[in-house]
Order: C-alpha cells, then sequence, then structure tokens
C-alpha cells in the first residue's frame, strides 16, 4: 500500500511511472551510457553482462514485434522507438563545470571533445563486440531482439556524447532537461549538430511524430548496419566492434564541425564553468 498522501501506484508499474519492463530497459541503457565515462569504457566482461540483461528485458517488453524486428515489423520498430524515446530524458549528461573538473588537463574545448569522444567510442566498440557474444550465449532470445539490444545500446552512448558535446562548445539550449534529452535525441537521429538555439525548436521536438519517424528511420539504418554483428562466434564480435567504431566516430565528427562552426551562445563560458 502507498504511503499515506501518495497516490496509490498501478501494479506494473515502477517509482517512476514507467512500466516495468520499459523502466528496467531505460535503466539498463542509462547505466551502459554511464559506463563510457569510466576510464576503460566499463570492462568488456561487463558491457557483456550489461548487454545479456538489456537482451533479456527487450525480450520480455518487445514480444512478437520485437522478434520480428529484423523483419522491418512496423510494430516492432515503433516498439523500439517509444522505448529509446522512454530512455532518452535518462540518459545521465555531465554539464560543462563537471566534465572540466574531472578533465583538468584538457586546457580547451577541442581537447575535451577529443577526449569525450575517445571515451564514447571505447565504450560503443565494446557493445558492439558484446553483441556478438550475447548472440552465441544459450538464451532463449531471437537474434533481432540482440540486434535491438545493440541498437538501443548503442544510441545511448552516443546520445550522451552529443548533449556533453553541446556543453564542450557552448551550446546548451534553453528548456527542460526532458526538453533538452529531446532535442539532443533529434540531433542524433540527423548525424549532424542541429542549431538549438532557435525560438521554439526544443517545443517543436518534444515527442513529435516527426521526431518519431525521424527516429525510426535512424534505427533502420543502423540496423542494417550492424547487422554483421550477429555473424557466429568470434567473426559477429569482430565485424560488430568495427562498425559500431566506425558509426560513432562519424557521428562525433560530424557534430563537432558543426558546433565548431557556429561558435558558444555565451562569449567566456569556458573560463567560467572552470570556476563554478
Amino acid at each position: 500500500m502507498a504511503p499515506i498522501g501518495e497516490p496509490e501506484r498501478p501494479e506494473g508499474f515502477s517509482e517512476q511511472g514507467f512500466p516495468a519492463e520499459q523502466d528496467g530497459v531505460g535503466a539498463e541503457l542509462a547505466r551502459i551510457a554511464a559506463e563510457a565515462e569510466e576510464p576503460d569504457g566499463g570492462s568488456r566482461g561487463g558491457t557483456a553482462r550489461r548487454m545479456r540483461v538489456l537482451a533479456r528485458r527487450l525480450g520480455g517488453g518487445l514480444g512478437r514485434g520485437g522478434r520480428r524486428l529484423g523483419t522491418g515489423s512496423r510494430n516492432g520498430l515503433r516498439a523500439l522507438t517509444e522505448r529509446l524515446l522512454d530512455a532518452a530524458p535518462r540518459i545521465p549528461v555531465r554539464d560543462l563545470a563537471t566534465l572540466r573538473a574531472q578533465h583538468p588537463g584538457a586546457r580547451t574545448p577541442e581537447e575535451l571533445a577529443d577526449l569525450l569522444t575517445t571515451a564514447s567510442v571505447r565504450a560503443s566498440t565494446a557493445v558492439g563486440a558484446s553483441a556478438g557474444t550475447v548472440a552465441v550465449m544459450p538464451l532463449p532470445l531471437a537474434m533481432p531482439v540482440e540486434l535491438a539490444s545493440e541498437l538501443l545500446a548503442s544510441a545511448a552512448i552516443e546520445l550522451k556524447l552529443v548533449a556533453e558535446l553541446y556543453a564542450v562548445y557552448g551550446q546548451v539550449p534553453d528548456g527542460s532537461a526532458r526538453q533538452r534529452s529531446y532535442a539532443y535525441l533529434a540531433v542524433w537521429s540527423e548525424g549532424r549538430g542541429l542549431d538549438l538555439s532557435r525560438p521554439g525548436t526544443l517545443l517543436a521536438l518534444n515527442r513529435s511524430a516527426a521526431l518519431r519517424r525521424q527516429v525510426g528511420r535512424r534505427l533502420t539504418r543502423s540496423g542494417l548496419r550492424k547487422l554483421p554483428s550477429l555473424a557466429p562466434l568470434l567473426a559477429g564480435a569482430v565485424l560488430g566492434a568495427r562498425v559500431s567504431r566506425t558509426d560513432t566516430l562519424r557521428l562525433a565528427t560530424t557534430v563537432r564541425r558543426d558546433l565548431r562552426g557556429r561558435g558558444p551562445a555565451v562569449p567566456g563560458y569556458w573560463d567560467a564553468a572552470a570556476g563554478a
């Protein structure tokens, strides 16, 4: 029974108000993204364990739609898109003051962006390699669920990188953390550094139908590229690592170029963050 004064929580829902399976997926994606902060991007064994847990949760939450995802099922793709939209506000994002405190050796935005890119590429590579490992584990899962796990895990890592690059280059948009998370998801889905400073941009992107379509298209393209990670044994791990590394590095390079070309929204932001 809920404490006096608090609403009764419906059965099957978490304390945050997410359906239980959905909440578990979001929590795992947040942990995977957070491990990209670690010096080694999280151990290979730790990443493999996270991927197995994520695959189990997705297998329970996506149902038949998830099992048909690899054949282009609209229901499966829609379910996967919703999982990513639900998880986006939960991805941990550090502000510039925190990033500068954690990386005191980075003297310029470019040096800090280099460090963040390297860490994210390393974490994404580990996810790609782990997907091949998960594919040969004795689990009652269909292959498309394992592919879905890799797609969401890579997206979470890249979404965190995008958000922190906006902080590094002094272009964090106004609005709530939830609104910003959907704006960064739009950046991820389009693969370039959008100008998020224009009035009404964040409101227009807030779980809009257009954002859903764009995210779905990005997941479809990524899924086709990541299919080699489902190859047997070591071959799948090697191919998955290579594709994930290439995709994350390409995204970081393009977003950084676009942000660099616009310049910071507030002059002096870099030095101000050091004293925060």
